[in-house]
């Protein structure tokens, strides 16, 4: 049995069978809301059920808290239907034509950046090209079945080379083979691009950047981009990580705010410690935001929030900066979550 799915303020309808998600039928129709990890952890395909029922499915509890489903809050990407839907729910149509390809991949280039940080320089068959945005991600395909999703970290006009940067994760079955197994001329495998994780490049607002450790690989295609394209609105780059070697690629952010007076860097460590000899910023990434537009009448009401990073980073900032006046709709975040199996 399918149902009817109304989705508001667009009016688009598209069906979903009882036991289909809602975000694969939105997908599968054409219509693309936001979302991030697909599994219930990030709640960024969070929308508002006004008419009808629905299985929650998986939803992780602290996702989507009791509270927010009795007042009719669904993660698109584990809730089915039980009837026809209406939805309120804000879409992106600027990646709509872009196809989702699967393409095979060559290493390149590994290029060790910290202790615990690779960079990849993937190489595609000749005759492909990736179309995408600047922010989005890919899925490799791994031999289990299993996919591990990792953002681009190159704008679309330099797409010679993909760059993806891999976090080691102790007990992490892809990032464990990408720091001890893997090697250059090897062959890998992904489906993309996916994600809605990209400048509204219709807006003028100036735009905070916020990043989280390799949250700032998305961050550096989007500048990348904008640089690219003459966009000259202002972008305000705050990068957090842990300490000094988290920051590991710290001239790039820096060459960036030199050349161009309308990008601003303000990098954070929350344990800097004595040997990290750090004299910059000290704290939460997201509270270096705050402190710095604190004195301002109409506080973030005039910016859009671009935010990648962990989960708890990612609820932390939409929570105070919605509080400081950001409407909610414009705060895009791309949340990951690190998996060992």
């Amino acid at each position: 049995m399918s149902y009817q799915i109304t989705l508001t303020p667009s009016g688009h309808t598209f069906s979903a069978a009882a036991d289909e998600p809602l975000l694969a039928a939105a997908d599968a129709a054409g219509l693309t809301v936001p979302y991030g990890c697909r599994n219930g952890v990030c709640s960024v395909c969070k929308a508002t059920l006004l008419e009808g029922e629905v299985d929650h499915g998986e939803s992780q509890e602290w996702a989507l808290p009791a509270e927010q489903r009795a007042a009719g809050k669904v993660l698109l990407c584990c809730a089915k239907p039980l009837s026809d839907l209406v939805l309120e729910v804000r879409e992106v149509s600027a990646d709509r034509d872009i196809p989702v390809k699967t393409l095979p991949c060559r290493v390149q280039k590994m290029e060790k950046v910290a202790s615990d940080v690779m960079i990849l320089h993937l190489k595609l068959p000749a005759s492909e090209r990736l179309q995408f945005l600047a922010g989005q991600y890919v899925e490799f395909l791994l031999k289990d079945g299993k996919r591990r999703a990792f953002s681009l970290a190159n704008a679309p006009h330099d797409d010679e080379l993909l760059q993806v940067h891999v976090r080691h994760v102790p007990g992490g079955q892809f990032t464990g083979q990408v720091f001890e197994a893997m090697k250059e001329k090897d062959i890998l495998r992904f489906e993309g691009p996916r994600g809605t994780f990209f400048l509204r490049e219709d807006s003028t607002k100036p735009a905070i950047l916020l990043a989280g450790g390799t949250g700032f690989a998305p961050v550096k295609a989007i500048v990348e981009h904008a640089i690219h394209n003459r966009i000259e609105r202002p972008l305000y780059v705050y990068w957090g990580a842990r300490d000094r070697a988290g920051l590991y690629l710290p001239a790039l952010p820096s060459q960036w705010a030199a050349a161009h007076t309308n990008i601003r860097y303000v990098p954070v460590l929350s344990d800097a410690t004595a040997a990290d000899a750090w004299t910059g910023r000290r704290g939460l990434v997201h509270n270096a935001v705050l402190e710095d537009f604190a004195d301002r009448a109409d506080g973030l009401g005039g910016f859009q929030v671009y935010a990648c990073g962990s989960p708890a980073m990612i609820d932390a900032a939409r929570t105070a900066f919605v509080a400081r006046g950001l409407p909610d709709g414009e705060f895009f975040a791309d949340a990951f979550t690190y998996a060992v199996q």
